[in-house]
């Protein structure tokens, strides 16, 4: 009897397996896409399961209740839509205005300012694109927009793509940057032969080219390892180059300034001026790494172990790592930009001219 009715009972599981399997793969299948492209391009996943669904498989129930025992899970954390928000703002107010500045002012049509005012762009593309993406989720939060999954998907897909063109872009434009410097400060004599405008806009133009094929690329193609390898192979080689520079510069700068404090006959403003040289490169390599490191190890904890539970913590953290690689695009305009005494001026005479032809119109 206890037989027969195991074997009623198998009958009975697999004809519901059979008439509703399709339905409920379909229905886990649009769960899936929809929170894998809804958490801001991370491949941080969770099982949905529905319990509403008929038959509903137990493999499905072991599943979570595995994931969920696991001594190494992590919650995700959460940053407020706000916190972006402000950060974008702040980046998009600042980086439009080097912009500005750069084309308005003559004097700073130079390969040095083509590479600040290219980074501006870079990073004021960016901002306007996660202004834009927080807006959308404030009013969907709020109620004002309706749940359309397939317009989300196809939304969400473009802006994650632009956001990575962006932070290649950034890095490649910092490494100009860190190229220019390091060219200035030792090459001071072949400076001029060295970097001519043909060749900084041959530069400029294969970073453009570079960027936008990468973005296209992870439109229609973001799941496919060749294409995050195409991204992240760049973006960690331009940032061993950058870090080679900053370095062989911190330690160039630090000798100088080391055989300038040892001369009797110099002037205390010397001394001052070497370790503010070396002072100022300590600041950049700190900033620039603290700002990238995480994103950049997050990258590689991607490629490498995107199922280990450990690198599943610190995978958890990727919203920290979103803020502080956004906010690098609020630094950089105070790094390489407003230090500039020739910027400072030009700043200035924009927000006089604007003032008095405010004064002026009121009158």
């Amino acid at each position: 009897m206890t037989t027969r009715c195991l074997l009623t009972a198998r009958t009975e599981l697999f004809r519901c397996h059979q008439t509703d399997v399709s339905e409920i793969f379909h229905e886990a299948e649009e769960n899936l896409m929809f929170v894998e492209k809804n958490s801001h391009f991370t491949s941080d996943l969770q099982l949905i399961y529905n319990p509403t669904s008929k038959c509903t498989p137990s493999i499905m129930n072991s599943s979570t209740e595995a994931l969920s025992t696991h001594p190494t899970d992590c919650a995700e954390v959460q940053v407020p839509n706000q916190v972006f928000m402000a950060i974008a703002v702040a980046s998009l107010s600042e980086n439009i205005l080097v912009i500005v500045a750069v084309i308005k002012n003559r004097n700073l049509h130079s390969p040095m300012y083509c590479f600040i005012c290219n980074l501006a762009v870079f990073n004021t593309i960016s901002s306007l694109f996660k202004a834009l993406e927080n807006i959308l989720l404030l009013f969907k939060e709020a109620g004002h927009l309706n749940s359309l999954r397939l317009f989300e998907l196809n939304i969400d897909d473009i802006m994650d793509s632009l956001l990575c063109m962006c932070f290649l872009g950034s890095i490649f434009s910092i490494l100009t940057i860190a190229v220019d410097r390091y060219i200035s400060i030792f090459h001071a004599l072949r400076y001029h032969t060295l970097m001519t405008m043909r060749r900084v806009v041959v530069m400029l133009s294969t970073i453009w080219v570079l960027c936008g094929t990468s973005g296209v690329l992870m439109i229609g193609f973001f799941e496919a390892a060749t294409v995050k390898i195409f991204f992240v192979v760049p973006f960690f080689t331009a940032l061993l180059f950058i870090l080679l520079l900053y370095v062989h510069m911190f330690l160039l700068a630090r000798h100088h300034a080391n055989r300038i404090a040892s001369m009797p006959g110099l002037h205390a403003r010397q001394r001052q001026s070497g370790l503010r040289g070396a002072l100022t490169l300590t600041i950049l390599i700190g900033v620039f790494v603290a700002c990238w490191a995480p994103f950049c190890l997050h990258l590689l904890i991607m490629m490498i172990c995107p199922e280990n539970p450990y690198c599943e913590c610190y995978r958890s953290l990727f919203q920290l790592h979103v803020v502080l690689l956004v906010s690098h695009a609020v630094i950089d305009p105070a790094i390489y930009a407003f230090r500039s005494t020739e910027l400072r001026n030009t700043y200035k005479k924009m927000f006089l001219c604007s003032a008095s032809r405010i004064f002026k119109e009121c009158v």
